[in-house]
């Protein structure tokens, strides 16, 4: 009996029919950019100080410069920097005393003595940003005592992606991969523009935890769908550019972002494009080999033929029926139990879930830190998502999946120790590190997707993608507060943990089956077989002998 890829390989495997759809759900990829890390712009601080009533209006009439106003007004200005005081804390004096000096006016309030001995206070009356545009930060104040709200903010997109990665994976696997695809993205495009019109801190989160409890389940939806629609042959550069996809969506973002510097367009203007897409709907298959999988071989058929019309070519007669060969006749439905229940399902699932996003949110937050042009730095650290890609299509034939992602897990483990210990005057030479280490874990994280679909049987595909990729975002929920938070102690410090998490994934990835040149597992007894396969060059000699023999 033939199975789907065998039909694929005559009726096209990466024809017309494919390469619409791949168009379409390459929007669904880079649509998912914003939420992943469009806290960069949505959350950006600028510097900042407080703001003293009276000062505006004692600056003026004295004719000061920015600079001067600085130097008089702000607590340790100009001797330590933007410090703790400089931003969070103001002098306990009333600048609207008459009789103030244009130069030192502090030595007006003879009382205190020296400046150093005059109190300070808390910033009662609000903040002074030196950005023109805005953001969450600006708008709800979330500086000094209220900083790790932004981190909160983060936090709470990758706690909706853990969550909702479990449950959209059972409905994916349970109703359909084009169902969810769809309704995930009508929700994530409803809390997104929600979001725009957040009245306050608290809805903002909400909205935002709604967007990311279905947001990542329409991207790894789409991505399975693809995968599935696509002949073998192709299936692996499909799923690369797929990704590639989302880094297209960087520079969009980073490009929207630049044009738009105010929040809350911004958000309006990365979340109304979704809404189109839904109009794709019909456009859309649902997946065949997943209806083979539930024993929906007629529907299956249908969508086959409808594929064979769109390519221009004809299903030849022996191909009129497709059958998933099991040892049972009974209808397989995804169980979260299957996913340990036998021994390298067990393994897998442990490995997989420990390739955490930390190391590559972290890193894209800790580059963010190093200064200089927010949207150049940004666009830079995206452009090495390109090279990560073209590096993937180059080994993934010729080496395999599990090498590649291992060194590439290794290379990012070792250049977050590396730039650790690099003298911060040394600037180029950390940059440089830098980017070697971001194109390091971009290979291993899009590496992640890739094997995944491949290391789960069909029935049980969705589930283990994302429930693995669930907790995978236990590293993404801590990765703010772990740059933020311990950078406050030492700068590199979120380094460290960066390069321990990095060594330790790299190590386990190699204990993973190779699935270079394997068709895609339908049962869990196909997955439990993938590791006997350990000596290929024997195989093909064999094969090679017996080839002979049935010629003779």
């Amino acid at each position: 009996m033939p199975n789907l890829d065998d039909i694929l390989e005559h009726i096209g495997e990466f024809d017309l029919f494919q390469r619409q759809v791949f168009f379409v759900l390459c929007f669904v990829s880079a649509a998912f950019t914003p939420i992943y890390v469009g806290v960069v712009f949505l959350g950006f601080t600028p510097k900042h100080r407080c703001l003293s009533p009276g000062v505006a209006e004692l600056s003026s009439q004295c004719g000061w410069s920015l600079e001067e106003e600085l130097n008089y007004t702000v607590p340790e200005q100009g001797r330590h920097g933007e410090s703790f005081s400089s931003q969070c804390r103001r002098y306990n004096v009333d600048w609207n005393t008459t009789g103030l000096g244009c130069i030192n006016p502090l030595e007006n309030f003879t009382v205190y003595g020296n400046r150093s001995s005059i109190p300070l206070t808390p910033c009662q009356d609000g903040w002074v940003y030196s950005s023109s545009g805005s953001s969450i930060v600006t708008e709800f104040n979330l500086v000094c005592e209220d900083s790790w709200k932004v981190d909160l903010f983060q936090s709470c997109v990758n706690a909706g992606f853990f969550l909702g990665s479990v449950y959209i994976g059972y409905i994916a696997d349970r109703f359909g991969r084009k169902l969810c695809l769809v309704v995930t993205i009508l929700v994530s495009a409803i809390s997104g523009v929600l979001l725009a019109f957040a009245p306050s801190y608290l809805w903002m989160v909400i909205f935002r935890f709604l967007q990311g409890l279905v947001s990542k389940g329409s991207w790894t939806a789409g991505y399975i769908l693809i995968t599935e629609v696509v002949g073998p042959s192709h299936r692996k550069t499909v799923g690369i550019l797929y990704q590639v996809a989302f880094t297209v969506g960087l520079l969009l973002l980073d490009g929207v972002a630049y044009a738009i510097p105010h929040w809350r367009w911004l958000q309006l203007a990365v979340t109304l494009p979704c809404f189109p897409v839904l109009f794709c709907y019909w456009c859309l298959p649902e997946s065949p080999r997943w209806l083979i999988s539930q024993k929906q071989n007629d529907k299956a058929m249908k969508i086959v033929n409808y594929i064979a019309k769109k390519n221009g070519k004809k299903l030849p007669a022996h191909f009129q029926n497709i059958n998933l060969e099991e040892e049972g006749g009974e209808k397989l439905s995804p169980s979260f139990m299957d996913l340990v229940r036998t021994p390298q399902m067990r393994k897998h699932t442990f490995i997989l879930m420990l390739t955490s996003a930390l190391l590559y949110q972290g890193l894209i937050m800790h580059m963010a830190m190093a200064g200089g042009d927010m949207y150049l730095d940004f666009f830079y650290s995206a452009l090495v998502e390109f090279p990560a890609a073209f590096i993937i299509i180059l080994t993934i034939n010729r080496i395999g999946r599990r090498y590649p992602w291992a060194v590439a897990t290794l290379v990012a483990g070792a250049a977050c120790l590396i730039m650790a210990l690099i003298p911060k005057d040394i600037h180029w030479l950390k940059v440089t590190v830098g980017c070697i280490g971001r194109m390091g874990i971009t290979v291993s994280f899009e590496m992640v997707c890739f094997v995944n679909t491949e290391l789960y049987p069909t029935f049980l595909r969705n589930l283990g993608v994302m429930v693995c990729s669930s907790l995978c975002d236990v590293g993404g929920i801590l990765a703010p507060f772990i740059v933020y938070r311990l950078a406050e102690i030492w700068h590199e410090l979120p380094l460290i943990v960066f390069a321990v998490v990095g060594l330790i994934a790299g190590g386990l990835v190699v204990l993973l089956p190779e699935t270079k040149g394997k068709i895609l597992p339908e049962t869990i007894e196909d997955v439990e077989n993938l590791h006997r396969q350990e000596n290929p060059r024997e195989k093909i000699i064999y094969l090679h002998v017996q080839t002979q023999e049935v010629a003779h």
